[in-house]
């Protein structure tokens, strides 16, 4: 059967070290998974893990050594930076144990939770869904992914964020509050995990607003730097 126009092209991400690429299934985000960044938000308490989700599409391939750009979306004033470990699943399943969840993984990136604050805000105050202030273009920037051999004690490794080589976010994978093993536990008693899927496991405290110019560089040891440039310009 013939499609009615040509199907859009296939979301990927770079995989490090090689030229194949990380084909994108869907991208899953963990809310409020450091305590402290629960607390900047009004939160506290290690709350049962919750989950929102963005459209494949949002992600925002970064290759290694090479600076990205994100265009400034519209219908926000106050775009913040989430930095993120990134988990690319490899291998699906549902009610998956944690004592078997590594076994699910494919590797790691950094990535970059992109909120638009102030309509997240109006839709928390609204009691409405957050999708306007999470799920947009390119909302989900993302660095190359180091198969899970490579990438070393990563549940150990620091995570920071800079703005303009100013530290923004500094904290170490260890302090999340639900680990990647339980995080993959939690999520697939909700959904059937398939290959492709991207976990965004949860920001530490420190977001804040980013304006057209700023040069944001988020690290996480033993992976690949994401570089993110933010330009003027709506809708990505």
């Amino acid at each position: 059967m013939p499609y009615v126009f040509p199907p859009p092209a296939q979301a990927a991400v770079p995989v490090a070290g090689s030229d194949a690429v990380f084909p994108v299934h869907r991208i899953y985000c963990v809310g409020r998974n450091y305590a402290e960044h629960a607390e900047e938000m009004g939160h506290s308490g290690r709350e049962a893990p919750f989950f929102f989700m963005k459209p494949a599409d949002a992600v925002l391939p970064v290759a290694a050594g090479t600076l990205g750009r994100m265009a400034y979306p519209g219908m926000t004033a106050e775009l913040h930076h989430e930095i993120e470990l990134v988990v690319a699943i490899g291998k699906g399943g549902a009610d998956i144990a944690a004592a078997a969840a590594l076994a699910h993984v494919w590797g790691y990136a950094v990535g970059l939770d992109m909120t638009r604050r102030d309509l997240q805000a109006e839709a928390k105050k609204l009691g409405r869904p957050w999708c306007t202030g999470k799920s947009f273009e390119r909302a989900a920037p993302i660095g190359p992914i180091t198969p899970l051999a490579a990438a070393g004690a990563i549940g150990s490794a620091a995570i920071a964020l800079t703005v303009n080589g100013v530290v923004r976010q500094r904290s170490s994978i260890d302090k999340l509050i639900w680990n990647v093993a339980e995080t993959i536990e939690h999520l697939s008693r909700y959904y059937v995990l398939q290959p492709g899927d991207l976990i965004f496991t949860g920001t530490p405290a420190g977001v804040a607003a980013v304006a057209p110019g700023d040069v944001l560089e988020g690290a996480i040891d033993g992976l690949d730097s994401l570089r993110l440039l933010i330009v003027e310009g709506a809708g990505g």
